[in-house]
């Protein structure tokens, strides 16, 4: 199969879809890869080190759309990358369609069969591809909440681990799944307070073993949440619900309880975000505030470490990558995991969380890949 990588276009993002380590895999199998010219240098990967893994270097991102019969990317398709694609490729890609009608409409109208990162599954039934990145960005989110808590960003002035003497910062994170644990173990690592709410009642008994008892577990309710956030100096925002736009759980008219200066970092902007207040920003310009509160909603926040981050999402993609390059749709069929993966297939929706987000109709992945 010819695979084609294009460059990310996405602002401040500098991750690759393919590593060269990942090229060489490809090759090793007998496909034949296609990147786009300067697409390895945010992690520092040149053309010519892609030519010693084995790669074509393509001049634009045209010319990759035009001659790949799949497309793997980072990041959702931009409008003018969703244009470019056809009926019979494939895009192997995170796509994070639930709060992006217009992507969804691009990609139903181009006929190209869409494999999201964020919905393929493993026999656990986790989210093998989503991982990676949530681990980044769990770790990432006290990084950025730390900063945005320093007075000259608008926040309270203070330090995530305070010092001898002076009590550090109240960390509240809101869901206990990867990001969450990532972020909570960050933030006890630095010396804040760390409280973690979850549904799960097992979930949260996990927790409290994997800490110790050095970070607090409350099961999440509106009150428990309305409690946690009022007493917050930090608030991440980490909930998931596969495939779906994510549920509003700090509402406006909790920001007027909070303290002023307060931070909240909405880890699930991509799928919408979990603070009624939040709005997707970028790493040019990643804070706002409203009401006091600083928001930071960065949508791709793995971006900003690419060297990690790419090598991170590519040891996961990999496995799934090559499958896709050796049976092409047929795949899709004999692996159930790649197939819960797949989001639209010829202009039809073929998740169904996606589709009741978008208020679109739904068809079978089973029944849309047999048609």
């Amino acid at each position: 199969m010819r695979v084609g990588v294009p460059k990310e276009i996405k602002t401040h993002e500098y991750r690759v879809g393919l590593t060269p380590g990942a090229v060489r895999e490809y090759v090793a199998a007998g496909h034949s890869v296609l990147i786009e010219t300067g697409a390895g240098a945010g992690i520092g990967a040149s053309d010519d080190v892609y030519r010693k893994a084995g790669a074509t270097i393509a001049n634009t991102a045209a010319d990759v759309f035009a001659q790949a019969d799949m497309i793997v990317k980072v990041k959702e398709p931009q409008p003018s990358e969703w244009v470019q694609l056809r009926e019979g490729q494939i895009l192997f890609t995170y796509l994070h369609l639930a709060p992006d009608p217009d992507q969804a409409k691009g990609l139903l109208a181009s006929g190209c069969t869409a494999v999201a990162y964020e919905t393929v599954t493993d026999a656990r039934g986790q989210l093998p591809l989503l991982a990676p990145m949530s681990e980044v960005a769990g770790r990432l989110s006290i990084e950025a909440a730390g900063s945005a808590l320093k007075r000259p960003s608008g926040g309270r002035g203070l330090l995530l681990g305070g010092v001898p003497g002076v009590r550090p910062a109240r960390v509240v994170v809101i869901g206990g799944g990867v990001v969450g644990t990532h972020a909570a173990r960050m933030a006890a690592g630095l010396g804040a307070e760390v409280t973690v709410l979850d549904r799960s009642i097992p979930r949260l008994r996990e927790l409290d073993d994997l800490f110790g008892g050095r970070v607090r577990t409350r099961y999440s309710t509106l009150e428990t949440i309305e409690q946690e956030a009022f007493a917050a100096d930090v608030v991440i925002g980490a909930v998931l619900v596969p495939g779906a736009s994510a549920p509003k759980l700090i509402t406006r008219n909790m920001l007027g309880g909070m303290q002023r200066g307060a931070v909240m970092v909405d880890v699930a902007i991509d799928q919408g975000g979990c603070f009624e207040t939040s709005r997707a920003t970028t790493h040019a310009d990643p804070t706002y505030e409203v009401d006091g509160i600083v928001h930071y909603c960065v949508a791709n926040m793995p971006g900003a470490v690419p060297v990690t981050s790419s090598e991170a999402l590519n040891n996961a993609t990999l496995p799934f990558g090559l499958e896709l390059a050796r049976y092409g749709i047929e795949a899709l069929a004999r692996n159930p995991h790649l197939r819960a993966g797949l989001n639209v297939h010829r202009g039809q929706v073929t998740h169904k969380a996606v589709a009741e987000s978008l208020g679109l109709p739904f068809v079978p992945a089973e029944k849309a890949i047999a048609a």
